[in-house]
């Protein structure tokens, strides 16, 4: 079974949205406390991760958001190694999204991951704090 051994949980939920401080201050108001705010120089997003007990939600300011229910954009699991996890998943049956192992210069010295499609359209992020 891939990932058996090296993803470890729920790392946080990835959710779009066009404006960061309303729902930096919505989800304040449910007791989240923001533990971590850059800017994803690359996308020019700004990016917000917001934590309450064990669950994490990164929240990131774009253009223009489904607006629906459902829009929820990726679920992230952390991974122990991720480049061993991906080589795994490369050899199964699974749909790779994007260029590979990708890496953005998040938290303290940054994070490395990949996604993959889920059966039903949604995007699993497989992510390695460093």
């Amino acid at each position: 079974m891939i990932g058996q051994n090296n993803v470890t949980g729920l790392q946080h939920i990835g959710i779009p949205c066009s404006d960061i401080d309303v729902t930096v201050a919505f989800y304040t108001g449910l007791g989240f406390k923001t533990v971590m705010t850059t800017l994803n120089k690359a996308a020019n997003e700004k990016v917000a991760f917001l934590r309450l007990g064990d669950t994490t939600i990164e929240t990131y300011q774009v253009k223009s958001t489904a607006g629906v229910t459902g829009s929820i954009d990726h679920i992230a699991f952390s991974a122990k190694d991720v480049s061993r996890l991906y080589e795994e998943v490369k050899a199964g049956c699974y749909t790779i999204l994007g260029d590979g192992i990708e890496s953005l210069p998040f938290w303290e010295h940054g994070v490395k991951f990949f996604k993959i499609l889920g059966p039903n359209n949604e995007v699993i992020e497989f992510s390695q704090i460093l």
